[in-house]
């Protein structure tokens, strides 16, 4: 799995948990839908770590509880 496919995979979890739909995240956390839906579906390729900050202060989260899966902790190395 890459980087990209867990923090897209993290999102859609952590609005489930949420009960909440994409568009209502975005409205959360000030964000422009079409900005959190390229990440989702993979129009933007490389999400800045300052859009992840304002999606978890939108989720009330820190980037810690973000990234604190084992998803992330097995990560394969992206450089080949």
């Amino acid at each position: 799995m890459t980087t990209i496919e867990a923090v897209k995979n993290r999102i859609l979890e952590l609005c489930q948990e949420h009960n909440i739909t994409i568009n209502k995240l975005a409205n959360l956390s000030a964000l422009p839908p079409s900005s959190l839906k390229a990440i989702l579906y993979g129009r933007s390729q490389n999400p800045k770590l300052l859009t992840i900050k304002i999606l978890c202060d939108g989720l009330g989260i820190t980037l810690g509880e973000f990234f604190s899966t084992p998803e992330f902790d097995h990560l394969e190395q992206e450089i080949q």
